[in-house]
């Protein structure tokens, strides 16, 4: 695994990445469809774009100049009086990536060596992980993360509680993976810090730990699944829908009738 090959449709299907788990926990139908490029999902790839624009920068200035000339039809605008110009959200992510540059504690962690590709084997299936930021010698990693609001709270259907934006994304999981990955790979327990830098006018900024028995907790969720999960990836169980998704929505069909009461219960 390295940076040129971890992108590619065949690790993909070779490896379980912390992305493709997700994808399978939300839909199994959808994530099978996505994998086999029978689907795309809908939906505008600015955030992913301006999370990468972010990430490129503090990668290098070379990694980012070349992010930056092979999205330029993205990130630059082509008409109006803002033509020839960055686009809004480029203008906000080089006031996110200021935020970190002008802030001591940042500069003086977020050092290592940067966008780290790893491999190994969790729970019987090959797994594959990339790092923002590695630094071995003070046995850590740090990832950035791009979000609207920091503190915005998260309704868990699941758990019925409000969660942070961390929890929300399952970022825990991701985190877990990566500190597991490293283990394998150097014999040691590395410590995951996660710095967040928001979308709004006037960006806040935040420095996350996270206790380990969180994490340790996170792996075992991923141990009780990943067994079914890579039964469905290679064909040897059918893939469940979860009838509420994009996918789902787009290849349903009906079959009987949902009395009135029972509306609410198809639960969304």
């Amino acid at each position: 695994m390295n940076k040129a090959n971890y992108y590619t449709a065949e690790s993909d299907w070779q490896y379980w990445s912390v992305s493709q788990y997700k994808d399978f926990e939300k839909c199994e139908a959808a994530a099978t469809a996505k994998l086999k490029d029978e689907w795309k999902p809908s939906g505008s790839p600015e955030p992913l774009i301006v999370g990468n624009y972010v990430h490129s920068y503090f990668e290098s200035k070379t990694a980012h100049k070349a992010f930056v000339a092979n999205n330029v039809g993205a990130i630059i605008s082509k008409a109006g009086a803002t033509k020839g110009k960055p686009k809004k959200a480029y203008k906000q992510a080089d006031m996110m990536i200021q935020t970190f540059e002008n802030d001591d504690f940042f500069n003086v962690v977020y050092q290592g060596e940067k966008e780290v590709p790893l491999e190994g084997t969790i729970f019987g299936v090959k797994w594959k992980g990339k790092l923002d930021c590695l630094n071995v010698k003070g046995q850590y990693f740090c990832d950035i993360k791009t979000v609207d609001d920091i503190c915005k709270r998260h309704w868990n259907n699941e758990n019925r509680q409000w969660v942070s934006f961390v929890e929300d994304r399952e970022y825990i999981l991701q985190m877990a993976v990566y500190q597991e990955l490293l283990k394998q790979k150097y014999g040691k327990t590395f410590e995951p810090f996660i710095f967040a830098v928001s979308k709004q006018d006037v960006p806040d900024k935040m420095a996350i730990n996270i206790d380990q028995w969180k994490l340790d907790n996170a792996l075992a969720q991923i141990e009780t699944n990943v067994d079914h999960f890579n039964r469905v990836k290679n064909g040897q169980e059918e893939p469940k829908h979860c009838g509420k998704c994009e996918y789902c929505r787009m290849t349903k069909r009906l079959n009987g009738f949902t009395e009135v009461s029972d509306i609410l219960d198809k639960e969304r």
